[in-house]
């Protein structure tokens, strides 16, 4: 989970610096890690139609809630009190909708994966976030 909120940070990041571009890398990210969850979770036709609207409608959902928690920060050291209990507040109801976004994701794939699958799945978004990095610091420092 921590790489996953790495890596949309760093999403952000790439957004603010050149939005056309991001968008294509977005959309290429997204190919990669399709055919690499493809590949690993060795899904057949009919299991990808089920899986992918289930997957995609969390990623979206999880994109919406980092994009409500990466939201710009006034100068900290402008703000009360009070708003910052406020903000506070936010942020503990935005990560109790992060795990429930997760539970749901795991009893929908329940329906049509096993839980060995599931696991394996969350294994994999650790591993492809890895070599999303790794990747990114590579073509960094060229």
């Amino acid at each position: 989970m921590k790489n996953l909120f790495i890596i949309l940070m760093f999403l952000g990041l790439w957004q603010m610096q050149a939005q056309d571009r991001n968008e294509s890398h977005r959309e290429k990210i997204k190919e990669l890690k399709t055919a690499f969850f493809t590949q690993e979770l060795n899904l057949d036709k009919k299991k990808a139609q089920q899986f992918w609207p289930i997957y995609n409608d969390y990623e979206s959902s999880l994109h919406d809630l980092r994009k409500r928690e990466h939201r710009d920060l006034p100068n900290l050291e402008c703000i009360s009190e009070e708003d910052a209990k406020d903000m506070l507040e936010e942020y503990v109801a935005i990560e109790k909708q992060d795990y429930l976004l997760k539970q749901k994701l795991f009893d929908d794939l329940k329906e049509i994966m096993t839980a060995q699958e599931i696991i394996k799945l969350h294994k994999l978004e650790d591993e492809f976030h890895k070599k999303l990095i790794k990747e990114y610091r590579a073509r960094k420092n060229q």
